[in-house]
């Protein structure tokens, strides 16, 4: 695959051996929309087109890591990603999720399962949507799963490596114990949380640097709120998932403290979304932000963080200084 020059910075995918971009790309929102009891948990309507035109566009920029999961578009984001890898797969590390049910026909997902059977039938799946024979990362989505249960998914994750269905595994959990618990396996290779410049769990971050994982930081842009593209005015259609944010009312904090830390995060030609991805490189060494795409213009602009790198120690305090933390 091409590489653009200065594009290539990578970072190891925990103790598997394989290494990735240090910026890789969210496939929750190419899924389209789903819903869960009659509430929106995609990101509405999306082109089908461009998103292959976006995943195609990343790969053109150096991206190596693309992050889905079954539920998302109810197995819709899965068969758009193996579309647009078809011919361009070497090189390159595809990670998904299970733990929720859903319907792909009526693009609803009812509920969660965690037992040992569905596990299987899961991976099963999602190496047919996926078109491939093994899959690089295989990640439990159910963060708040009870300890016990997992232990029973973590036994199958551990046959589905000796079967070679997968070539590690890993956990969706903002829960350092939890975090923990599926570490101590030599065959976890991340722990998925959400972090980005506004917030995250140091303390599940800190069982990713102990234990050599890494951290696959969703929500790196807060769904959309640092990418410096919404305004007090922005408003959500009623099937996104964001559709009852109120940049007035619950998430006005969340805007003023975006525009706290936008002089130093835009600064040497940075956009806001660059910046924050590059905040993250730069937070842990172990950070790999997927920021969720679905255009071409958002693909590259996010695949341009890696030009940029991680942000100076002093910006780093700058922004620390910004934010009264």
């Amino acid at each position: 695959m091409a590489e653009k020059a200065g594009s290539t910075q990578r970072r190891p995918l925990g103790r598997t051996g394989l290494e990735v971009s240090a910026i890789g790309f969210g496939c929750w929102a190419i899924g389209g929309p789903h819903s869960r009891n009659g509430e929106p948990i995609g990101w509405g309507e999306v082109d089908d087109e461009e998103s292959v035109a976006a995943i195609h566009a990343a790969l053109d920029e150096g991206v190596t890591f693309f992050d889905t999961a079954d539920v998302y578009g109810c197995g819709h984001s899965e068969r758009v990603l193996a579309r647009a890898l078809r011919g361009r797969r070497d090189g390159v590390v595809v990670a998904t999720k299970f733990g929720f049910t859903y319907d792909e026909e009526r693009r609803e997902s009812p509920g969660t399962d965690d037992s040992p059977a569905y596990v299987r039938k899961a991976c099963e799946a999602s190496l047919r949507r996926l078109e491939t024979d093994v899959i690089d990362l295989l990640q439990f989505h159910l963060g708040g799963c009870d300890p016990a249960a997992a232990e029973d998914v973590l036994a199958v994750l551990e046959d589905l490596v000796d079967e070679g269905k997968i070539r590690s595994f890993g956990w969706s959990t903002d829960d350092p114990e939890r975090a923990a618990m599926f570490a101590a396996s030599p065959h976890c290779a991340a722990i998925q949380q959400a972090f980005n410049v506004l917030g995250g769990n140091a303390e599940t971050l800190a069982v990713c640097e102990a234990n050599g994982l890494a951290g696959i930081v969703r929500g790196p842009l807060g769904m959309g709120v640092l990418s410096g593209k919404m305004s007090a005015d922005t408003r959500f259609a009623a099937d996104d998932v964001r559709h009852g944010w109120d940049f007035r009312g619950n998430q006005a904090d969340t805007l003023a403290a975006v525009d706290r830390v936008r002089e130093v995060l835009t600064s040497n030609g940075r956009t806001l979304a660059q910046g924050a991805l590059c905040w993250l490189l730069a937070r842990s060494p172990v950070f790999v932000p997927i920021p969720g795409c679905r255009t071409v213009a958002q693909a590259r602009e996010n695949a341009g963080a890696l030009r940029h790198g991680p942000l100076s120690a002093e910006e780093m305090a700058a922004v620390e200084s910004a934010l009264g933390r």
